[in-house]
């Protein structure tokens, strides 16, 4: 037979050919990542790194920030330009160690630790109302002062307070089946956090009053509460609210100064509620540059406390404020994630309510800085200067650390992971890293909490 010109044999005639293989349909890409973002996002660790890592990432670029917005303001007191800074960073080594023990500590020692925490706070609490021992800034007696530059604002730890002790209180009650009766839901819970409220208001404090009753009905809704009954406590607090404004000139100021944008003459100038719009409008989309704040320089009052938000939008732009909120939602929300796949109703208290705690503060001061709601005083938590507002929210954030640590899934998937240094010297074939699947049906046999 002779051959082909290409050297190869010529076909047989008839030969049958093969039919094609049907080809399989493209998957979708974004189909494709939302599949592995969602798996991702349902697993058991997934809380436990939202809570540390943007607990974390806040309290970085709060340092950044404070460093950059508090410069001006210690050179114009003949201090050094890295003053705030220094004392920040000092803050916050203390807080990551409080933070690491409140994350290592079993949740029996923090129920224990729920009264000594309420009394130590009362009691520094009244110690401010003292001459002589309680100190007056801004306008607010709610300082002591501890010696040289060092000052504590004891109101600060009362919010820590009222969401153990709240929590451990609810729980009791809860064990016994007594929260199905309102006078056990309301007492001794809400007398109690009037005690509180009215230690703080008698500084004068009206934000962090807002915050602790923001607390207290973030424990009721959680107890279950009827509509009713929520409602009552509700108007007695807006009430009560309502009066302490009217009664003071400087607060009926700032509630004027909701969504101005000129300075005004008068009792209600607002000249901070105004340059921190200001300082927003001129950031544009990335900012101006970090350390390139123009309204820092003595426009803007409190530019590293309660208007850092307003300097990191003028430095950073909107994709640093829509970072610094990203972050806040995803702490919210592992927070609420916490609280709701548990069993443990002393931790679905206490995450629930530092979770609002957080929540609420955050709410309330970039809503300020945005003029959507009256200047209330309170800093940004974790990210504004202050000492004393940053321990106790850092000794929270690992509250929170501790009770994801705690869901079944999650301490089974932590038991499981290998660990990243060392090997096993003794003959054996080292093992590679488990599968997630693998690792997510052992897991699933342990699922008392709701994880999904």
């Amino acid at each position: 037979m002779p051959g082909s010109r290409t050297g190869r044999p010529p076909a047989q005639r008839g030969a049958v050919r093969r039919p094609a293989a049907p080809r399989t349909p493209r998957e979708n890409p974004f189909l494709r990542l939302y599949t592995r973002a969602r798996r991702a996002w349902d697993r058991p660790l997934t809380a436990y790194y939202l809570i540390l890592g943007g607990s974390l990432l806040i309290t970085v670029l709060g340092l950044v920030m404070v460093y950059s917005a508090s410069q001006i303001t210690a050179l114009q007191m003949s201090l050094p330009g890295s003053y705030f800074f220094r004392k920040q960073l000092l803050a916050a080594v203390i807080g990551g160690v409080l933070m690491l023990a409140a994350a290592r500590m079993p949740v029996k020692l923090h129920r224990a630790l729920a009264y000594p925490i309420l009394a130590g706070a009362v009691f520094l609490m009244a110690l401010v109302q003292i001459p002589g021992i309680g100190m007056s800034v801004n306008g607010n007696q709610n300082w002591i002062s501890l010696g040289g530059s060092f000052q504590i604002q004891p109101s600060e730890f009362g919010k820590l307070a009222l969401v153990l002790w709240g929590a451990d209180l609810l729980a009791r009650k809860q064990d016994k089946k007594l929260l199905a009766q309102w006078k056990h839901m309301l007492v001794p819970l809400v007398p109690a956090a009037f005690m509180l409220l009215g230690l703080i208001m008698l500084g004068g404090d009206m934000g962090t009053a807002i915050i602790l009753t923001a607390i207290l009905f973030g424990l009721l809704w959680l107890a279950g509460a009827p509509t009713r009954l929520f409602v009552g406590v509700l108007s007695i607090a807006a009430t009560l609210g309502m009066i302490l404004i009217k009664t003071s000139p400087n607060r009926m100021a700032r509630l004027e100064c909701i969504g101005a944008t000129e300075p005004k003459a008068g009792v209600a100038d607002c000249w901070q509620a105004v340059h921190g719009i200001y300082a927003l409008a001129s950031g544009g989309l990335f900012g101006s540059g970090l350390g390139a704040s123009v309204e820092k320089w003595g426009q803007l009052p409190e530019a590293h406390t309660d208007f850092i938000f307003a300097v990191t939008g003028e430095e950073l732009g909107l994709a640093g404020t829509l970072s610094v909120l990203a972050l806040f939602a995803a702490l919210g929300y592992a927070g609420i994630r916490v609280a709701g796949r548990t069993e443990d109703p002393f931790v679905r208290y206490a995450a629930g309510g530092v979770t609002t705690w957080i929540t609420a503060q955050a709410v309330i001061n970039i809503g300020a800085v945005l003029g959507l709601l009256p200047i209330a005083g309170v800093p940004l938590p974790l990210f504004s200067y202050g000492g004393s507002a940053l321990l106790p929210t850092m000794f929270a954030i690992g509250l929170l650390i501790a009770f994801a640590r705690e869901d079944p899934a999650a301490r089974m998937a932590l038991s499981m992971r290998q660990p990243r240094f060392g090997r096993k010297r003794a003959g054996g074939p080292v093992r590679g890293p488990r599968r997630w699947n693998t690792m997510r049906r052992r897991a699933s046999a342990a699922r008392t909490s709701g994880e999904r």
